[in-house]
């Protein structure tokens, strides 16, 4: 079963400095494990669907913390509906260190969250500690 047919979000990749640095300039929420970037991007690139990209910095941890935080955003990425995501935007999930250590389904639910609250345009509420 291919994930269009399963109801799950599925994005592409962003791969260039260039896409990240423009996803700074859209909308921004904030949550204890990550922030999530959103931008719109023009009316003339909407036919690759929603993209994503991931940002670790050094300062969460060593490069096997690092890897081992992506790794767990993007399968909690995968289990998303297919209607969370807007098909004409690119998303940057900044991680935190606290990624790591919350539980699977509080991750997934936070992202969920997350993701809708974007799409509504909710201002970005801020973070906690």
């Amino acid at each position: 079963m291919n994930e269009a047919s399963s109801g799950r979000a599925r994005f592409g990749r962003l791969t260039r400095r260039a896409e990240f640095q423009r996803a700074q300039r859209g909308k921004r929420l904030n949550s204890t494990a990550f922030a999530l970037q959103a931008f719109r991007r023009p009316d003339g690139e909407t036919e690759a669907g929603p993209r994503v990209g991931f940002t670790v910095t050094k300062k969460v941890g060593c490069a096997v913390v690092r890897n081992r935080i992506r790794r767990r955003l993007r399968e909690a990425i995968k289990t998303l509906p297919a209607d969370a995501p807007e098909p004409d935007h690119d998303y940057v999930v900044l991680a935190r260190e606290a990624a790591l250590r919350a539980e699977f389904a509080t991750l997934t639910e936070a992202l969920g969250r997350a993701f809708a609250d974007i799409k509504r345009g909710k201002p970005a509420p801020r973070r906690e500690r």
